[in-house]
């Protein structure tokens, strides 16, 4: 039975920069829940950062807070536990937050703080993808169910 990993906070669960989440109502992730087949996960709690936190954004390669505290490191620990857990459940596929500088899929914050997007990957969503595992924003639902009904 094929899992998807989630964003926790798509789930519902409150581990966003603000501590709010950001629920996703679906009847199509409802039924994966109640068939055991989700999997959340926010990189960024399981890099060790707080809840809340300062907002980050990437510029230059790097992530940075609004106060310009560098949380890169963070970031990729975060990134790097959430590829080690699809490798070892054997998740193909992953459901993450859109413009978040972990999980953004096809749209990332500029780095400014100003609230401008661009097009990008947040270091979760980019790792994961290098690795083969196909990565889907909350945007991207009717995709995402389309490419599991056929596994």
């Amino acid at each position: 039975m094929q899992k998807l990993l989630v964003s926790s906070c798509l789930l519902g669960n409150p581990v966003r920069y603000d501590g709010q989440s950001q629920n996703l109502l679906h009847p199509g992730l409802e039924t994966l829940k109640q068939q055991g087949r989700l999997i959340a996960f926010c990189p960024e709690v399981a890099g060790g950062l707080p809840t809340p936190r300062p907002p980050a954004e990437i510029k230059a390669g790097r992530v940075l807070t609004k106060d310009s505290q560098d949380v890169t490191v963070q970031f990729a620990y975060g990134a790097e536990q959430a590829l080690k857990l699809c490798q070892k459940q054997g998740i193909r596929y992953a459901l993450l937050k859109e413009s978040s500088p972990s999980c953004g899929r096809n749209t990332i914050y500029d780095g400014s703080h100003s609230g401008k997007k661009i097009s990008g990957m947040g270091l979760t969503a980019k790792l994961l993808t290098d690795n083969n595992i196909a990565v889907y924003s909350e945007q991207q639902l009717p995709a995402l169910f389309t490419a599991l009904a056929e596994k």
